[in-house]
């Protein structure tokens, strides 16, 4: 195959502006036909970016970490879709979000707001990550549960809740011990901001914001800001880590979707999962192709899941064809308001489509 043009693109990429630099790695099944980096991880050091660059991987942690993590409890037995938040967080949930599922959480129907800036009055708390999930639990409704679909980072801080609460892990070490280590990989990983030591990877970080509230550029230290005050560790961002560390847990995912042998998420599991309800685009913690505009281009089928990461991350997995496109940019370095990458995503999808094509 000619990957001339896609290579082209990308560094059109950084040429015009869209992200400072950018991996993209491309794969059926297995294979992978393209890997290949462009650019700076770094504007102010100038240091290029390498293959394995370890990125801020925003909210591809909510299918990559969260979402997994669950999948292991529902099929360990320990959670069901339709457990209720009073049946696992009694007395710590008030009339309103009791009978909300954790299917409601995951498809962001749960009723919960899209946002709030929670990062301005939970950072100087003693227990930051308790008062977070405390401002979560206090916050009006805006929708009742299950009516309607709107995207949430609420109902991901959550689900790390129940996840820890269950678990009596924090969600780090579970996906860690349950989901990433069975399947050989090292390199998505939480930086936890509590330990003092340097975070691992330092010379492949690559940087994000120049924070105003912070006060620096982020190398090591996860974008989001409630994240961040919460301690690094979140249901909704947090993870780290390269292509292909994302293209192995990709491969267990189409292997699932495809109802073949997997190591640790069960196809019956992970075909709940991604089942789609009528009038909704996105499944449970996984993003599907809007019938219209979709970031994934023209040509990823309806069957196709993946994500977008607020930093210019995202990936796409199409069952059909095992098609699997993994696109990791630093498009917020230093600003956020960059939003090139917006009409960038789904071009350079249908630029590897045509060349597969």
């Amino acid at each position: 195959m000619n990957c001339n043009p896609v290579y082209n693109m990308m560094a059109q990429g950084v040429t015009e502006g869209v992200f400072p630099g950018g991996v993209l790695l491309c794969a059926r099944g297995s294979d992978i036909f393209f890997c290949e980096a462009f650019g700076l991880a770094d504007l102010i050091q100038k240091r290029p970016i390498q293959k394995d660059a370890v990125f801020d991987l925003a909210s591809l942690t909510k299918p990559l970490a969260t979402a997994v993590a669950m999948a292991v409890l529902v099929q360990d037995g320990r959670l069901g879709l339709h457990t209720c938040l009073r049946e696992v967080l009694p007395g710590a949930v008030a009339p309103d979000k009791a009978k909300i599922t954790m299917d409601m959480l995951l498809r962001h129907t749960s009723g919960l707001p899209a946002h709030r800036a929670f990062h301005t009055i939970i950072a100087d708390r003693a227990d930051p990550a308790q008062a977070l999930i405390d401002a979560v639990l206090a916050e009006p409704l805006e929708s009742n549960p299950g009516s309607r679909q709107v995207y949430s980072d609420l109902g991901f801080m959550l689900l790390c809740h129940v996840i820890e609460t269950v678990t009596q892990q924090r969600l780090d070490q579970f996906v860690r011990d349950r989901v990433y280590s069975p399947l050989g990989i090292r390199d998505l990983f939480f930086i936890h901001l509590g330990k003092k030591d340097v975070p691992k990877h330092r010379n492949r970080l690559v940087s994000t914001w120049d924070c105003p509230w912070r006060g620096r550029v982020l190398t090591g230290e996860v974008e989001d800001e409630n994240a961040w005050a919460a301690g690094g560790v979140q249901g909704h961002a947090g993870l780290f880590g390269d292509a292909r560390s994302i293209h192995l847990l990709c491969l267990e995912i189409l292997h699932g979707l495809g109802q073949q042998p997997t190591c640790v998420l069960e196809p019956r599991i992970l075909s709940g999962f991604v089942k789609k309800y009528p009038g909704q685009t996105m499944a449970a913690g996984f993003d599907t192709p809007s019938f219209t505009g979709s970031s994934s281009g023209r040509y990823f089928s309806q069957n196709a899941v993946g994500h977008l990461g607020f930093t210019g991350t995202s990936f796409w997995i199409e069952p059909d064809t095992g098609l699997m496109v993994i696109l990791l940019t630093n498009r917020v370095h230093p600003c956020r308001s960059n939003e090139k990458i917006r009409k960038f995503r789904p071009a350079i999808h249908d630029c590897i489509a045509g060349c597969i094509r």
